[in-house]
């Protein structure tokens, strides 16, 4: 079923309260998606490659006409130690946070985790320098 019908089968914000255990295929790597095993009520992007679509404004409300992709970029602690994941959608550049679902990818979580040290703002090689600046001695290892 489109988004389209749903829109005309279910009145506005029918999502916040029921679950939704409709399947998809993913739009991004091709794998059927399933609700079972998720952890959740709400199962809204895709366990492998954890990208989702933009279809609500406000979670569970279906109100979003852009349909673009939103890709993982970053994972975030909630307050209890629960982890999120940020999409920002190609199309619109709209940001949003969804839990971690119990079946997703742990390897594709951690390298979003680590995209950051992977990529310094900085060259590496000129740490040492940029340390000594700061008023330390310059060496990354105590030599006593």
């Amino acid at each position: 079923m489109n988004r389209e019908n749903k829109r005309k089968l279910y009145q506005k914000g029918y999502y916040k309260t029921h679950p939704c255990n409709d399947s998809f295929t993913c739009k991004v790597c091709g794998r059927p998606v399933v609700s079972a095993g998720s952890g959740s009520n709400h199962r809204n992007h895709c366990p492998n490659c954890l990208s989702s679509l933009h279809l609500d404004i406000e979670p569970g409300d279906r109100e979003s006409d852009c349909g673009g992709i939103m890709e993982p970029v970053g994972v975030w602690v909630r307050n209890k130690g629960e982890w999120a994941i940020i999409h920002r959608c190609k199309r619109c550049g709209h940001l949003s946070s969804n839990r971690v679902a119990a079946d997703d990818n742990p390897m594709k979580l951690m390298s979003i985790a680590m995209r950051p040290l992977s990529r310094p703002p900085f060259p590496l090689e000129r740490i040492e320098e940029m340390t000594a600046l700061m008023g330390g001695d310059g060496c990354l290892y105590n030599t006593k």
